[in-house]
């Protein structure tokens, strides 16, 4: 049997030594990597290379508990996470825009939605996500069930209330499809909860 073998986090590698073992998390390394090189004050293959060996002897001599964050690194998922922010960000800018100019002031909610995954880390990137765009903003996050409270400013229209869960949930999807585990994106293809169950803030 090899002394490495893959640990439970798709990042990380334990080293059995002796009758204990060594955890070699590799985004630790990378940023174990980056400090040293950012303390030498100069991007040299010579710095990098020695960067690397250090990092490692020091997840060696100092080991530490293996912890999966439930991150995964998904490239394709990532891409469209970017473009879906970045249209979002510019149809929301216009919307807003339009009603700062409109003649009649329009009248803003908080509206609760609740999620599907019950991940901390999918959770708050998807309040971080939705908080970037204009006119979005997440006020209040809620652990226990999952649900974020969301600053709608055109609350007139019924239709414009269920767009805007439309589009939490299409941000929760696209999050979990860019950093979820398999389980992540298991529970946001299902169908989305029922709003009205929720209590409001």
């Amino acid at each position: 049997m090899s002394n490495l073998f893959r640990d439970r986090s798709p990042y990380s590698w334990s080293l059995r030594v002796g009758t204990g073992r060594r955890v070699l998390d590799l985004p630790l390394i990378a940023w174990l990597t980056v400090i040293w090189n950012l303390l030498w004050g100069t991007l040299s293959w010579g710095n990098l290379v020695n960067g690397v060996l250090v990092a490692v002897a020091v997840c060696l001599a100092f080991p530490l508990p293996a912890v999966d964050l439930g991150l995964r690194l998904r490239p394709l998922g990532i891409l469209r996470l970017g473009a879906y922010l970045l249209y979002d960000m510019f149809s929301s800018s216009v919307q807003v825009t339009r009603q700062i100019f409109a003649d009649d002031p329009s009248h803003a909610a908080v509206v609760a939605v609740p999620l599907r995954s019950r991940s901390d880390l999918m959770l708050t990137a998807t309040a971080v996500a939705v908080s970037n765009v204009p006119g979005g903003s997440i006020i209040e996050v809620r652990r226990a069930t999952a649900t974020v409270f969301l600053h709608v400013l055109d609350a007139d229209d019924p239709g414009a209330i269920d767009s805007a869960r439309r589009s939490v949930w299409r941000m929760e999807e696209l999050v979990a499809r860019a950093f979820g585990t398999a389980e992540d994106i298991a529970r946001v293809a299902r169908p989305a909860p029922d709003p009205e169950g929720d209590p409001s803030p």
